[in-house]
């Protein structure tokens, strides 16, 4: 966009023409027109005056005008450092992807609760209303060049790769709830640059490091051993936050604890060990009744976890890098609404919802042990092997305490 298209755009944002806008400016019209065409540059004055008048920002219109504002100037003078940082990051806004008006779309599958769109993630973020999306998992590719299909190119250049990132994560953004959550799953080497730029739109609550199961050391390197998952909110504070506790670690031969509590045993909470931000528990989907494709899927415990921090029963939840459905699969189970797309085979996804009772089952296995301070087993080992537990408060759990309610599911899925 030029200066002349910029200005001609805000004097037909107030109604005015020609006349009437270089009336207020105080300039000839013949001027106004001269800008609106490129046959003439602005002088700092006469953007000042614009800028003052449309109550816009002066250093964008200056910039437009290809004139540097000396502010800058002075930044760049004062601080030649800082000539390398802002190449780097206008090095990756050159390369996000043009915007492209929104299209109707028709879910190629869906149910009383979600819709899934065979679709690029951008069709789809473009279409959704501002501020309609209680909350945002998303879990790209990695561009690891691995192979996802015809569509995906996994291997992009680095300046590509993040200016792809940067404009489905500003459609995230403008889509999300005032205080809603957005969850970002993927590399520490590529999640440092989104932290970065997500911190100019949302408030930073975590970056929670997940252990990563069977990785294969890299030569010349420290050994890679988690994933990372950004967790930030649209304003201060998020709407919900209600994270699961956990059960005490304990050693699976005797039921001992791995930690010593020391005189802090009866003032533990009987529901659980408050959840931290390093997550060591989070299993790879490798038994080939639940995987149900060749590239990696994300464990049905993560989304858990993640859906009971970040929302209520009834929520929005949106996913726009569907996968193998892990995050539909969950949201449908545990009662919330979801939205989501996959540009690739969706065939996959639709078969897991026609097995949704197996994928409660496995579920269900990962939450039994929920918010108590002892499992079952654990206690079980404890008694055998002498082990007391007189020092804390054990709370005698209902059958049913973190039972997932889905007698909805049958007649939901369509």
């Amino acid at each position: 966009m030029t200066f002349g298209e910029k200005l001609k755009l805000l004097r037909k944002s107030k109604d005015l023409n020609l006349h009437e806008l270089a009336s207020r400016l105080r300039v000839d019209k013949s001027y106004i027109s001269q800008l609106e065409h490129a046959k003439a540059r602005p002088s700092e004055k006469f953007i000042k005056k614009v800028s003052m008048l449309f109550k816009t920002d002066g250093n964008e219109l200056a910039i437009l005008a290809r004139k540097i504002p000396r502010e800058i100037q002075n930044l760049f003078y004062e601080n030649p450092g800082a000539a390398t940082v802002v190449k780097e990051e206008l090095a990756i806004y050159q390369r996000k992807p043009a915007s492209a008006p929104p299209k109707k779309l028709n879910p190629i599958f869906y149910t009383k609760l979600g819709e899934l769109y065979n679709v690029d993630c951008m069709q789809l973020l473009r279409g959704l209303p501002e501020n309609s999306i209680d909350s945002i998992f998303a879990d790209p590719p990695f561009n690891l060049g691995k192979d996802y299909g015809s569509k995906v190119n996994d291997k992009l250049e680095k300046y590509d790769y993040l200016g792809w990132c940067y404009a489905w994560l500003e459609e995230c953004c403008r889509v999300l709830k005032p205080n809603g959550s957005l969850f970002v799953y993927n590399l520490p080497k590529w999640n440092i640059h989104i932290a970065s730029y997500l911190d100019k739109f949302l408030t930073f609550r975590h970056w929670i490091s997940v252990d990563i199961k069977f990785t294969l050391p890299i030569p010349k390197r420290l050994y890679p051993s988690h994933y990372s998952l950004l967790y930030f909110v649209k304003g201060p504070l998020p709407k919900t936050f209600h994270p699961s506790r956990l059960p005490m670690e304990t050693c699976r031969h005797c039921g001992g604890e791995i930690k010593d509590y020391g005189g802090y045993k009866n003032k533990m909470n009987p529901n659980g060990i408050n959840l931290t931000d390093v997550w060591i528990d989070i299993p790879p989907v490798r038994h080939a009744k639940f995987k149900t494709r060749g590239a990696n899927e994300l464990s049905m415990k993560l989304l858990d976890r993640v859906l009971d921090i970040a929302t209520d029963e009834g929520d929005l939840v949106l996913d726009p890098f569907g996968g193998s459905g892990t995050t539909f699969i969950v949201a449908e189970i545990k009662g919330r609404k979801w939205i989501g797309s996959e540009i690739e085979d969706c065939k996959p996804i639709i078969e897991r919802f026609r097995k949704i009772e197996d994928q409660k089952d496995n579920l269900e296995k990962y939450r039994k042990d929920l918010n108590q301070l002892f499992t079952k087993d654990a206690l079980k080992l404890r008694k055998q092997f002498g082990h007391t537990t007189d020092k804390y408060r054990i709370l005698e759990p209902p059958t049913n305490r973190n039972a997932i309610q889905t007698s909805f599911l049958e007649e939901n899925i369509k």
